[in-house]
């Protein structure tokens, strides 16, 4: 069970990421995609900090709780 329950964690942070991720691609390949967001590079450092804040709880998960 505990093992199912890491997978399940890891698993999660990487969706996380992934979809933060596709959605800097979007605002970089097509800006106007996301109209409401005038300030874009506000915007795009939102997204990072999402995807910094998933890789750090990656990186705990992998670092004390790897088996």
């Amino acid at each position: 069970m505990k093992q199912h329950i890491l997978n399940t964690l890891h698993n999660h942070f990487r969706a996380k990421i992934e979809m933060h991720r596709v959605n800097i691609e979007v605002m970089l390949e097509n800006p106007v995609a996301i109209p409401e967001h005038t300030d874009y590079v506000v915007a795009l450092e939102k997204e990072i900090s999402h995807i910094a804040e998933y890789m750090d709880k990656l990186e705990v998960l992998n670092t004390y709780f790897k088996e």
